[in-house]
């Protein structure tokens, strides 16, 4: 292998902006919870093109990356043609898996129309296993982890699903049990 050239990354990574499709809108006149994962989706491949996890991975080197979990947070209606934005920080990886937070941002305001958490998995497409990343992606999440290490660790990551129990007195106490 020749020399490896650096990669500098954002933190967070930003994707392109992208607009919801009017295919996408459900009968409550707002995007399906469907779409949501789509658009998540897209900016995982933008941002994990940049450590070199693209379709030229999987076209020269017979391997790719496959979601294993995801937790999504529904915070905002996105409604027809409304633009976003997806930001991504890698949270953490190691020699098989990279563990991520995504948040869907509304282009022109800001706010947060919802958040993902996501492990995946490097997988050899010959045998449909999972496998080590290669020593020169490795090294691109090193660096991106590095930059993505800066920020603030995300208040949802970790979230468990659950109703939260009531008290005598009626404070909420969240399902892990323990009061804030």
């Amino acid at each position: 292998m020749g020399k490896r050239t650096p990669v500098f990354f954002f933190a967070p990574f930003v994707s392109s902006t992208m607009r919801v499709e009017p295919a996408w809108i459900d009968y409550n006149g707002h995007m399906n919870m469907a779409y949501y994962h789509v658009l998540f989706d897209r900016a995982v491949e933008e941002g994990f093109s940049l450590v070199g996890l693209g379709q030229d991975y999987f076209e020269k080197r017979k391997a790719s990356f496959f979601a294993a979990e995801i937790h999504t947070v529904y915070k905002r209606e996105l409604k027809m043609h409304d633009r976003v934005r997806v930001t991504l920080q890698l949270v953490d990886y190691d020699e098989k898996r990279i563990h991520y937070y995504m948040e869907i941002r509304h282009a022109g305001e800001g706010w947060v129309a919802a958040t993902m958490e996501g492990l995946s998995l490097h997988v050899d497409m010959e045998t449909r296993k999972v496998r080590p990343f290669p020593d020169d992606i490795a090294a691109n999440l090193a660096v991106m982890k590095t930059t993505h290490a800066r920020l603030a660790r995300p208040q949802n990551l970790g979230r468990v699903i659950g109703i939260p129990r009531r008290t005598e007195v009626g404070e909420a106490i969240p399902a892990s049990g323990t009061r804030h």
